[in-house]
């Protein structure tokens, strides 16, 4: 009796074994050949080629691997199991958790999975994941969000916001979220990839926009390609909705996890320090000749960060868009910053509003996920002119301020040439330790002397036998007292340093700065409303 129970009880699970491997085949045909044909065709993986492009190998543990809609005969048998558009679970990145999910294209293109739970998307079970389990994000985004025909499969119309975005939202105050659009995003799938700390595109197989061509078609008329209306040229160059633009899928990947590199696991613990080949009091003398000796000349400004930072450490983000202003990840003695840094090569480094933007988002990056600001300077004020105040410029400068003032990270400034002005002002913190060093090349004020002069003193000049040569006097008067070493011996500049001791100084105090960050860690509180 004993051993026909073990053989009974034997066969069960044995039927039953084989029920949850042919529903996990089903699975793994995705949209079937005919589809996953077509979407490598376009140049594009299938979601699953794409989450072990990106995870480390084997580490890949699915959730939710068997939802789908079943194909059931007459006698209630399953015939074939449909999967959900999305495919999700946990991984590891460079040995690092991360939760990690995208949609299948291949399956209704990658639309909504009306499913008792969603797997993915907004208010998915992958973002649980994340918030639980207080790991990184990394949303794989090929989809076009909700279909008209929900409503049919439904019965009725879901109301906005059913299924909204407060678990998005959430997590960009907790864990590091990564998106890598990987097709045509539009709607929800759009909408999540900017609800992102850091996003990327593909060239030439990426779009997004909130409505694709057939809607602006209905709506307004317009005929208009995916490509020109959400393609890079718009939504990285141009809106900046998108952070980078990647050359392929693999380059996606790999700036994703470069990304990822920089980032805490989340905001409960410090961003992780790597070992370095690059000593940390190296001084290079090449930074002596870097800054032309005419104020007027540009310089790039690129070259001289990476002089400072350790070897091949930066990791710029929006490199196109809001040119004026540089903003990258770097490491200085190992440890993960962020780098501020005004552009002499777009508008003279003067701040636009599409610069302030940028800076903005990154200070707000940096101060959420600790990682120490150094901000090198070289700013003339805000942008002006008709098309500055046509576009706000002065608004978004002073929300850049503003956010400026709110930091709680330790921000170390470094003049390299001009700060002037309320523009100059988003390159402080007043609630740290306020560090302001300079070279002594560095050169500040309310606005730069040619400016201020023909303002103030505009009577006298006009007034004068020869307007042009009293304007040359009084500048180089009032340039005298513009001299940093002036402002030095009031101690209203911390140091004035040699260009070539930044590195060994930078080393310094970005070290100094780790052990006041472990004892601030958690979520940002934000103060007021931002203007």
């Amino acid at each position: 009796m004993t051993n026909k129970k073990t053989e009974d009880g034997d066969g069960f699970w044995a039927s039953q074994i084989d029920e949850l491997e042919r529903r996990r085949a089903f699975a793994k045909e995705m949209g079937g050949p005919d589809n996953i044909a077509r979407q490598r065709g376009a140049g594009r993986l299938t979601i699953r080629e794409r989450i072990d492009q990106v995870a480390d190998g084997g580490s890949f543990r699915e959730i939710g691997t068997l939802a789908g809609t079943g194909d059931y005969d007459d006698d209630l048998q399953l015939q074939k199991v449909t999967p959900a558009t999305y495919v999700a679970g946990t991984a590891r990145i460079d040995g690092r958790p991360v939760a990690i999910g995208g949609e299948d294209f291949t399956v209704r293109g990658g639309t909504s999975f009306g499913a008792q739970r969603r797997k993915g998307g907004q208010g998915g079970h992958i973002e649980d994941l994340a918030h639980h389990y207080k790991i990184p994000l990394v949303n794989l985004i090929d989809g076009a969000g909700g279909s008209v025909t929900s409503a049919k499969r439904r019965g009725f119309v879901v109301f906005p916001g059913t299924d909204g975005f407060e678990r998005s939202v959430e997590l960009l105050g907790e864990v590091p979220v990564a998106s890598a659009v990987l097709g045509t995003a539009a709607g929800g799938p759009a909408g999540r990839a900017i609800l992102s700390h850091f996003s990327v595109m593909v060239d030439g197989t990426s779009q997004v926009f909130a409505a694709g061509p057939p809607v602006v078609k209905r709506s307004l008329g317009q005929d208009i390609t995916k490509e020109d209306l959400g393609g890079p040229a718009v939504a990285v160059n141009k809106a900046g909705s998108i952070h980078n633009i990647a050359q392929s899928e693999k380059d996606a990947f790999a700036q994703v996890k470069r990304f990822l590199s920089f980032m805490p696991q989340n905001v409960w613990q410090l961003p992780p320090v790597t070992p370095i080949d690059d000593p940390v009091d190296r001084c290079d003398e090449g930074l002596l000749s870097i800054v032309p000796e005419s104020r007027r000349q540009p310089y790039d400004m690129k070259k001289l960060v990476g002089m400072v930072v350790d070897h091949d450490s930066t990791f710029e983000i929006r490199p196109t868009y809001g040119r004026a202003v540089i903003t990258m990840l770097a490491r200085i003695g190992g440890r993960p910053v962020g780098i501020v840094a005004n552009n002499p090569r777009i508008y003279g480094g003067a701040m636009d509003a599409d610069a302030a933007r940028k800076q903005i988002h990154f200070m707000e990056l940096c101060d959420t996920f600790h990682l120490p600001l150094v901000f090198f300077v070289d700013v003339p004020g805000f942008m002006v002119g008709l098309k500055a105040e046509e576009e706000g410029t002065l608004r978004e400068g002073m929300r850049a301020v503003y956010v400026a003032g709110q930091l709680k990270v330790p921000t170390l400034t470094l003049v390299i040439r001009k700060c002037y002005g309320m523009a100059g002002m988003a390159t402080c913190n007043k609630n740290d330790i306020d560090l302001k060093l300079a070279w002594p090349s560095g050169e500040w004020g309310s606005l730069p002397v040619e400016g201020g002069v023909a303002a103030a003193f505009r009577r006298e000049i006009e007034a004068a036998d020869d307007p042009k040569a009293r304007e040359q006097e009084l500048e180089a008067e009032l340039r005298a007292y513009s001299s940093p070493f002036r402002t030095a011996e009031a101690l209203a500049v911390d140091e004035i340093i040699d260009p070539r001791e930044t590195r060994p100084l930078l080393c310094e105090y970005i070290g100094l700065a780790e052990s006041r960050l472990a004892i601030t860690l958690g979520p940002r509180a934000r103060s007021g409303v931002a203007p």
